[in-house]
């Protein structure tokens, strides 16, 4: 049985997800032997101890070292927690990137801003453009450098979509405060930090639609910071990638000046 499963949690569709869930299910179970020792201790204290029962208070105090003995198999079981469950996955996840980055793999830039979600891709050539906050502007809300060479085939969407079975990394950053992006069906979150490019990676397992939350206190419309994410057929996402980048580069090409009569 799962605790997690019981209290809600979506399915994971990425391919450390039952890794994560495994640990989470652990906590649960960790937290309902607790919560069940400390209730029934309450209980027992309070029929105990009640006033008509002890009607003078001992100021003694407890005699034996139970309690101390609970609170030391408390600490060495949330160790375990920490050396041997949280420590390992999070070792797994962070060696495995520079393997990740060597592979074949899909890379986008998040950037989070008060209140939505930009996706920048980087079109046909694999290679991002130059970026000014100076030539930020309402037709350019990323400030892509579109005189550099890398930057004409790129192109920015209001939604995530990642193919099936191929690593994604996601370079999450902000425009202005500190967000926090979050996709909780792939197990995983990053804090979006004005100035920083910061990479978080996963490989989705099935085809979905979902939605990606602020998962930060980032202002008064922090509710309805949701954004989309789709993951779909690799073929059908190199597809549209491609002609999504055509279209760009066909967009950003040098115009020919106009010959006068």
């Amino acid at each position: 049985m799962s605790p997690s499963k019981f209290f809600g949690i979506p399915d994971s569709f990425s391919a450390h997800g039952p890794q994560v869930d495994h640990l989470i299910d652990v906590v649960h179970w960790f937290m309902i032997v607790l919560f069940i020792g400390w209730s029934l201790y309450m209980l027992v204290a309070l029929l105990r101890f009640r006033q008509s029962k002890q009607p003078k208070a001992n100021y003694h105090g407890v005699t034996n070292h139970v309690s101390s003995h609970i609170e030391i198999a408390v600490i060495i079981v949330e160790a375990v927690l920490l050396l041997g469950f949280a420590l390992p996955l999070w070792r797994e996840r962070t060696d495995k990137f520079t393997e990740v980055v060597k592979e074949d793999h899909v890379r986008v830039r998040v950037v989070g801003w008060q209140f939505g979600w930009t996706y920048h891709y980087p079109g046909n050539d694999g290679k991002f453009g130059r970026i000014d906050a100076r030539m930020i502007s309402g037709t350019n809300e990323l400030g892509i450098d579109y005189s550099d060479p890398n930057a004409s085939d790129d192109f920015t969407t209001p939604i995530l979509k990642l193919p099936k079975d191929i690593p994604a990394i996601l370079n999450i950053c902000s425009k202005d405060v500190i967000h926090n992006y979050a996709i909780v069906p792939m197990r995983i979150q990053q804090d979006a930090i004005p100035g920083k490019e910061i990479p978080m990676w996963f490989t989705p397992i099935k085809t979905l639609e979902t939605s990606v939350v602020c998962a930060q206190l980032c202002g008064e419309g922090h509710g309805n910071m949701v954004g989309t994410l789709e993951v779909i057929e690799a073929a059908d996402y190199a597809t549209w990638a491609k002609g999504q980048s055509d279209a760009a580069a066909k967009a950003n090409a040098p115009k020919s000046p106009v010959a006068l009569r």
